[in-house]
């Protein structure tokens, strides 16, 4: 068992993170407070493969690893974790549910283009009443026996109004009248396909979150993605590895906290005695001690998890544990180095406000803390 990265995740890493900190973190808090989609970072992300990150290299990929993923996202996510879901969500859910379920003729049309960073991808799933439970969508295609026709609603899609290609689930009946959810790949500016509103967000104010709204809109069979009414099974494998990626992000919040914190405590040392009279360890010194350990714990799940899913081996619980203690651990260190600048960390200006504002949604997204317990449980008490 070998706790250190290899030469070529050390390579990447430092590559990585001259790059955010040269080009994202002056920058961040800028599109933050203009709530502005970060365009001027995409060509640095092409340029760097970051859009292709897990892919073979004959559809524009890079072909890393899941481990090698969880080590970029963990540096986006230190920098900015709207651009951090960016990547994210581009890999792991639009570009890799084609991955999974296209066929070859998709894969070249449609991962290629994804992967080169042609355009981006966005993976509509969630619906104003359809959220952790993704069987309950309304969205429907009904096939005329030319096209299939979708209409219904999406909310909370990212990269839902700037995406060029988008994977779209919705209700369907096969031809011996079994229900089921099939999924539709479709390019931007498709009739019948419209950008709705923009949401305005408690965080991720960089991250471009978009209804859609599906009217009489027609989709050849070819752009069918799997098995007519067999897209459920494809969509808990995108969230499973989608699971270990995110939780790299959340890591990377983390730790952008816990950096903070020592950089504001560490020259106000005496200030933060438990007693003027007692030299020992101060009661900030404990939290970013308690804070550090947490943080290596989480980043050692998300390995765990991202190895077993690299070595073909069963990783949807150790996925779901990984984003369940990264995701609350995100939540929780900003909380606690704001208790730590007092009034300082109010201000717009402090950079751990937007820690705390991103992170609630890395508790939520891709299935909350409350549906990781019931995976795990589910697991844990399996015949």
């Amino acid at each position: 068992m070998d706790f250190k990265l290899g030469p070529k995740h050390l390579e990447l890493q430092q590559k990585v993170r001259e790059w955010c900190e040269k080009e994202v973190m002056p920058r961040a808090q800028e599109f933050d407070r203009k709530e502005e989609f970060p365009w001027p970072f995409i060509d640095g992300l092409r340029k760097l493969g970051l859009l292709g990150i897990p892919f073979p290299k004959k559809y524009g990929g890079q072909e890393i690893d899941a481990v090698g993923l969880v080590v970029i996202l963990e540096e986006l996510g230190r920098a900015d974790a709207s651009l951090a879901l960016l990547v994210e969500s581009h890999n792991g859910l639009c570009s890799n549910h084609i991955f999974i379920a296209g066929n070859e003729e998709q894969k070249n049309k449609y991962l290629t283009r994804l992967a080169k960073g042609e355009v981006l991808g966005a993976w509509a799933l969630t619906e104003p009443g359809a959220g952790s439970d993704a069987q309950s969508i309304k969205t429907t295609a009904v096939f005329d026996g030319k096209d299939w026709i979708l209409n219904g609603s999406k909310t909370f899609t990212t990269q839902g109004s700037v995406a060029g290609t988008y994977v779209i689930m919705a209700r369907t009946v096969d031809p011996t009248g079994k229900p089921g959810m099939t999924a539709f790949v479709v390019d931007k500016g498709t009739p019948g396909l419209e950008v709705g509103k923009k949401e305005k967000k408690m965080g991720l104010h960089a991250s471009d979150t978009a209804q859609l709204h599906l009217t009489d809109m027609r989709v050849p069979p070819s752009q069918v993605l799997g098995k007519i009414g067999g897209a459920f099974r494809d969509v808990m494998k995108v969230l499973d590895a989608g699971r270990v990626a995110i939780s790299g992000i959340s890591v990377g919040i983390a730790r952008a906290s816990l950096e903070e914190g020592i950089r504001h405590v560490k020259p106000r040392k005496e200030h933060f005695r438990i007693a003027a009279d007692q030299p020992g360890l101060s009661s900030a010194g404990r939290l970013l001690a308690d804070l550090a350990t947490e943080v290596d714990a989480a980043r050692l799940l998300a390995y765990r998890a991202a190895a077993l899913l690299d070595a073909g081996e069963k990783f949807t619980m150790a996925a779901s544990m990984a984003k369940l203690f990264s995701g609350d651990l995100a939540m929780k260190a900003p909380t606690i180095v704001l208790d730590l600048f007092g009034f300082e960390g109010a201000t717009l200006d402090n950079p751990v406000q937007r820690f705390f504002r991103d992170a609630k949604l890395y508790q939520i997204g891709e299935g909350s803390s409350q549906i990781q317990e019931l995976i795990i449980s589910r697991h844990l008490l399996a015949d």
